[in-house]
């Protein structure tokens, strides 16, 4: 046994922090599915004190795999049970001679596939017999995904990154602590221990120069404007406190809801962001113009202004009630503890019904929608992303996931969010959140038959994307690419785009004259003529990846 292992008494977080922690994800993916899922997986590890990265299989060296220590492949099944095209070349070169061995090497498998094929899941099969061939050592047991792949490799992943995290920096697999690193992630260890516990240290900053510019607003004289105040203060202060000391030693009349640093009511815009000021240093949102540094401080939009910086919330309040938020649960089977008869859940699913409205503050949350000011009935996302976790709550009554559908598909529901980019992008709540409301739109529109401007255009946007996660507005109809296809496109409005020369992304209409020849049913696989990656816009592909199975 190493050193490093005999000191893992030490603590865990040193044995998480001691060497190479990498951890190296491998992907092969036909539609995109595989490469979403490795991203995910990667951004999970962290949890575990690993340092994960992507790879493309197109263009990777196999045999720099010999000398790493942990290793996941997730690779979906192309056609009848081929590769698909980007593992394909690194599929041959690893069952060739000159492919490495692969002692040493940890290993975990994720196969994605579909059922309605003969051969499910065979190229992860097949990276996993080839894995355990060269000699590499399989720390979980490979799961066969099918086409509703999200659940089952998320608890996958729950087991897989534990096991490759006990991997320690010399590569000895120390079974006995998976159970704790497993823990650990979940957050249920300990985190500080000590005779005098854990102490927060106190880090300040020098003294910074910085304008303040607040909104103002007087209600008896129906009067708006801005006051600005130029303060040397402590770079390491909050925005509240800054606000704080303004209300104290320049203008009493001052007006914004004071409160505790995680007081939700306390929601403000600063530089357009926005945040809870007492969360926030000044330092770091201050912006710099002319080489000086600015706080432009506003009330949240889409709310009424009372007093300066001080909004209404009773709105989204009425929202709220509308919305029926109270618990209707559904008969379910319990399990006999010390304490009674309680009801019984995965921790998956546990995890991803606390995650769907895990948000720092609900009015924050309702201002982050564009929508939400230009539309007084829209419900806004606080409320939806609440109304849709009940819906995914297992617990929930059948009687009342119908209500909570007729709420989300009303005028005022999920269909009414315009754009769910600035959602996304906003601190202070998991991505869960927004990928929840996505997942609700998506639901609704599938309710409603895609009937209706956003229904049309998913329907549309689905059938014309390819099976290589790279599109166009002018892909081909149903993936045909040969006479016939050209016919069907026609009816389908494809071929009016192609005429006028508009795609999607400005790029070529076409960069291959091989599918106007030759369609791939039947022959061959998909030719390369795509112009544009879709990895960035992660509402079209998650609207894809939710729906291509259904068209």
């Amino acid at each position: 046994m190493s050193d490093e292992t005999a000191s893992m008494g030490e603590g865990l977080q040193d044995f998480l922090g001691l060497g190479d922690r990498s951890l190296e994800v491998l992907f092969g993916s036909q539609s995109g599915n595989a490469e979403a899922l490795a991203s995910k997986i990667v951004k999970t590890a962290k949890s575990y004190g690993l340092d994960g990265n992507v790879h493309d299989m197109d263009g990777f060296d196999f045999n720099s795999l010999s000398s790493k220590k942990r290793v996941i492949i997730v690779c979906s099944t192309w056609g009848e049970g081929e590769q698909p095209d980007n593992a394909e070349e690194l599929w041959k070169f690893a069952n060739s001679s000159a492919a490495s061995k692969l002692e040493g090497v940890h290993f975990a498998v994720c196969a994605l596939g579909d059922t309605s094929y003969e051969l499910f899941c065979e190229s992860g099969k097949e990276w996993d017999g080839l894995f355990e061939k060269l000699g590499a050592t399989r720390v979980v047991e490979r799961i066969d995904c099918d086409v509703d792949y999200d659940a089952p490799s998320s608890e996958w992943t729950l087991k897989a990154l534990p096991a490759l995290a006990a991997v320690d920096s010399t590569g000895n697999f120390i079974e006995e602590m998976v159970d704790e690193i497993a823990q650990f992630a979940s957050g249920s260890s300990v985190g500080a221990s000590g005779d005098d516990g854990f102490s927060v240290p106190s880090i300040e900053a020098e003294a910074i120069q910085v304008e303040i510019s607040v909104f103002r607003f007087d209600p008896s004289t129906n009067s708006t404007g801005r006051d600005s105040w130029a303060c040397a203060i402590p770079g390491h202060l909050s925005v509240m406190e800054a606000l704080r000391a303004i209300k104290e030693g320049h203008d009493g009349s001052l007006s914004f809801r004071d409160g505790t640093n995680d007081d939700p009511s306390t929601a403000i815009s600063v530089n357009g962001k926005l945040v809870l000021p007492g969360r926030i240093r000044v330092d770091s949102i201050a912006s710099s113009r002319e080489g000086s540094l600015r706080l432009r401080v506003d009330p949240i939009p889409g709310s009424d202004v009372i007093r300066d910086l001080i909004v209404d919330h009773w709105a989204l309040e009425r929202k709220r009630e509308s919305s029926k938020p109270w618990m209707v649960a559904a008969t379910r089977e319990g399990i006999q503890t010390p304490q009674g008869v309680i009801g019984e859940m995965n921790q998956f699913t546990a995890l991803r019904v606390h995650s769907l409205a895990d948000y720092d503050s609900a009015p924050l949350l309702h201002s982050s929608s564009d929508a939400v000011p230009y539309a007084n009935g829209f419900l806004g996302p606080a409320v939806l992303a609440s109304s849709w976790a009940r819906r995914s709550d297992p617990r929930t009554a059948p009687e009342r996931v119908i209500e909570i559908d007729s709420i989300l598909g009303s005028s005022n529901g999920i269909r009414a969010e315009t754009d769910l980019a600035p959602i996304f992008r906003r601190d202070g709540y998991s991505k869960s959140v927004s990928e929840g409301l996505l997942e609700a739109r998506t639901k609704t529109i599938e309710n409603d038959s895609f009937n209706g401007k956003l229904g049309k255009h998913v329907w549309w946007y689905c059938w014309t994307v390819k099976s290589s996660g790279k599109v166009n507005d002018t892909v081909l109809y149903r993936q045909v690419l040969g006479p016939i296809g050209l016919l069907g496109n026609l009816f389908s409005g494809v071929t009016a785009r192609m005429v006028l020369g508009f795609t999607r992304t400005g790029g070529n209409v076409l960069n291959s004259l091989l599918g106007m020849v030759a369609p791939p049913a039947g022959i061959g696989k998909m030719p390369r003529q795509f112009n544009s990656t879709v990895a960035d816009h992660h509402q079209v592909v998650a609207i894809y990846n939710e729906l291509d199975g259904r068209f």
